[in-house]
């Protein structure tokens, strides 16, 4: 049976990485019945976690791919997206908060907020996801939920509302105070399945009501009926239900809870938030662009009975065929149905339906607005939108990060060339953020992903899912070249090989552009513009008088553009340019598309080294955790790879220290990590800007590539 809507919560579990999402989940199981025994996320005991189905997953203790299932709590029908935390794999958090109406952030009551937890936090806002903050680990030593609730507000900026405190802290954790009810929780049995509901403890009960007005004060800033109801001292646990959830949702408070998931404590009121407080699917303003109109936005009914949509966000290769997971934002899906895929404009018949627990499904007939299900059978791409034929509209895409990393990959036999061609090919169907392509010159298979890690994964999943063998070169960084001086330039093509010849002439300036930078009305140039942010390329149309006919302008900014593909000091792509045309000449006979597209190219050969170039490099935000004792070690390591801090976070025996250091030297650096730490610390790695290489790895760089364009030529 489909549930009805305003009882469906679908949610996610994010957090920064060994937080205890996992944990949390098969806790959530546990006590929604949907398993009948807790195993370790570690795989100890030869199980491992539910979410955790892959047996890479089991074998290194993370998640590397999100997981979905689905549970009941009381009359609530609760569908869980559980995500990686590791920033490798980043796609599969961006792509569950895409469809998700609401989220638990779960942080370490130890580490507080942590550089994943801002990542996190920016997808979450990036969607609009109302969130609940769950504090996790309160029976570990140094725990301190209250530092983490101040780091909420002052690191992510969000207005944190405790409703929960907890009852004694590291080994003495017993429980929680629920602000709401004014009650205290214990949790007792094998698995904390007995809760223990008593008056707060008499030493506790000052502090308690304390932090009631605090909960109090903060909620009727954004409700009418709070503050009346203060006003008239009669405060209900209903009238607070009301405020938090309308708080919660609209998104202007966060509310936290505690607890301790590996010890069993405080999981079930966590539930009974999550069916309070967060949204169901028809609170959620959900909007589709329609293809024919100009790309007119319509707001989306989250009504069963209203024309279908709904949207492909992650898809698996399936031991029945390729699997699709879906989540309906309008209308109803019935086994049998057709659909038709907006992209493709092909229509497709629904053969099976299977909501998802893990690694296991269950099928059903139907689905309706508001459910998160999957689908066998149907052939798409992640992204794609389906509709009955009714409506042609489509959803709004998701943000997917560049790639920072590649690797060269060589087949070790023709067995495993023909394997490996199989596995890049479902690869880069499943994951966004995993890029395949072909060196022209060298033939070469290059891999690109998000970190060390991620193509580590890839490569070995090759191996045990595929067969394929393949040799691994050194990874490759990601650079990039620029200009940094304003040139002028004149160029004229001239070619003549009997008949008519080609003939183009253009003249103008070649300028960075910086990346804040507003339309320009300088230099009379703005008729017209044409931009290209993903690689930070601006064509801007100057010419007056018709000195070069209308349509050959755009041959123009095509020959310039095709130039940024590989710049001329190391081959990379080129980024940050800014192109004005505003002079030139043409023939009435010879001048052409190719003749004019080939002056650009000319112009900018002649002009590009002149312009200053220079070569950036790939600079990422690195968070290393480990003891206080440790510090200098860390800081040293990090600075030996040239790298500069920006922060240190200090706690009891526990630090951080937040840095930033180019992608070059970060190969190899958990091995060295491990070393300097005697295998205490940790790190996480993100991209945060392109910066320029100094200028001896510069000269380094270039000579490097000079040599390798010899040896070609040569060959």
């Amino acid at each position: 049976m489909t549930p009805e809507i305003s009882r469906i919560r679908n949610i996610g579990i994010s957090a920064h990485i060994d937080s205890g999402k996992t944990t949390l989940t098969e806790r959530i199981l546990f006590y929604t019945k949907r398993i009948h025994a807790i195993h370790d996320v570690k795989g100890k005991d030869g199980v491992g976690a539910k979410m955790d189905s892959m047996d890479l997953e089991r074998e290194r203790g993370i998640t590397i791919q999100s997981a979905a299932t689905f549970c009941q709590w009381g009359n609530t029908h609760i569908n869980i997206i559980d995500t990686p935390g590791h920033v490798d794999f980043t796609i599969e958090v961006e792509r569950a908060m895409r469809v998700l109406d609401g989220a638990i952030l779960v942080l370490c009551s130890v580490a507080g907020v942590q550089s994943q937890s801002l990542t996190v936090d920016r997808q979450m806002r990036r969607y609009g996801v109302p969130r609940i903050a769950f504090v996790n680990k309160c029976d570990r030593a140094g725990a301190n939920p209250l530092r983490v609730r101040d780091q909420l507000r002052e690191k992510l900026h969000i207005n944190p509302v405790l409703i929960q405190l907890p009852i004694g802290l590291e080994h003495e954790f017993k429980g929680v105070i629920d602000l709401v009810r004014m009650r205290a929780l214990t949790f007792e049995g094998d698995n904390g399945e007995k809760i223990i509901n008593v008056e707060i403890p008499a030493d506790m009960l000052a502090d308690a009501k304390k932090a009631r007005e605090e909960m109090l004060d903060a909620l009727s800033m954004h409700s009418d009926a709070l503050t009346e109801a203060m006003l008239e001292e009669n405060v209900t646990e209903e009238i607070i239900d009301q405020a938090l959830r309308e708080a919660t949702v609209g998104r202007h408070v966060v509310p936290v809870m505690m607890g301790s998931a590996y010890a069993n404590k405080a999981v079930q009121p966590l539930l009974d938030a999550v069916e309070r407080y967060l949204p169901c699917p028809s609170d959620i303003v959900n909007e589709a662009i329609q293809v024919s109109k100009e790309e007119e936005r319509i707001t989306l009914e989250s009504d069963s009975e209203k024309p279908l949509v709904l949207l492909a966000f992650k898809l698996e290769d399936g031991r029945f065929g390729q699997l699709s997971y879906l989540r309906v934002y309008q209308g109803s899906l019935n086994k049998g149905d057709e659909i038709t895929n907006i992209r493709t404009t092909k229509r497709h018949k629904v053969g099976r339906l299977v909501r998802m627990h893990s690694d296991e499904m269950e099928d059903i007939s139907k689905c309706g607005a508001g459910d998160i299900v999957a689908m066998f059978g149907v052939d798409c791409n992640s992204g794609d939108t389906f509709t009955n034929g009714e409506l042609n509209v489509t959803m709004t895409s998701m943000h997917v990060p560049d790639p920072v990393i590649s690797l060269t990959i060589t087949p070790k036999d023709n067995k495993s060339q023909v394997n490996m061609s199989k596995a890049l090919r479902r690869f880069t169907k499943e994951d966004p953020t995993f890029r395949v392509n072909t060196d022209e010159e060298t033939g070469e298979v290059i891999i690109r992903g998000m970190g060390e890690l991620h193509l580590d994964v890839y490569i070995e999943r090759m191996k045990r899912e595929y067969s394929a063998l393949v040799d691994v070169s050194p990874p490759a960084v990601a650079y990039r070249e620029t200009i940094t001086a304003s040139v002028d330039y004149e160029y004229t093509h001239k070619k003549q090989t009997g008949g008519s010849g080609q003939y183009g002439k253009v003249g103008g300036f070649i300028e960075p552009l910086s990346a804040d930078e507003a339309m320009p009305e300088e230099k009379g140039a703005q008729k017209q513009h044409r931009e290209l942010p993903e690689i930070g390329y601006r064509f801007l149309d100057g010419i007056v008088g018709g000195i070069i006919p209308r349509e050959f302008v755009p041959s123009v900014d095509k020959g310039f553009e095709s130039m940024m593909v590989k710049g001329m000091l190391i081959g990379a792509p080129v980024r940050g340019v800014k192109i004005t045309l505003n002079d030139g000449a043409f023939h009435a006979v010879d001048s052409s598309d190719i003749a004019f597209k080939e002056a650009a190219r000319g112009a900018w050969r002649a002009s590009y080294m002149k312009a200053g170039p220079q070569i950036l490099e790939p600079v990422m935000k690195v968070a290393v955790e480990g003891p206080s004792e440790m510090q200098g070690g860390v800081v040293g390591v990090l600075m030996q790879r040239r790298g500069m801090i920006v922060g240190t976070t200090e706690g009891e025996g526990f630090c951080r220290i937040d840095s930033e250091v180019p992608l070059a030297e970060m190969f190899g650096f958990s091995t060295v990590l491990r070393s300097a730490t005697q295998g205490k610390a940790e790190f996480t790695m993100e991209f945060c800007r392109y910066s320029p290489v100094p200028s001896s790895i510069s000269e380094k760089l270039i000579s490097e590539y000079k040599a390798e364009l010899e040896a070609g030529k040569k060959k």
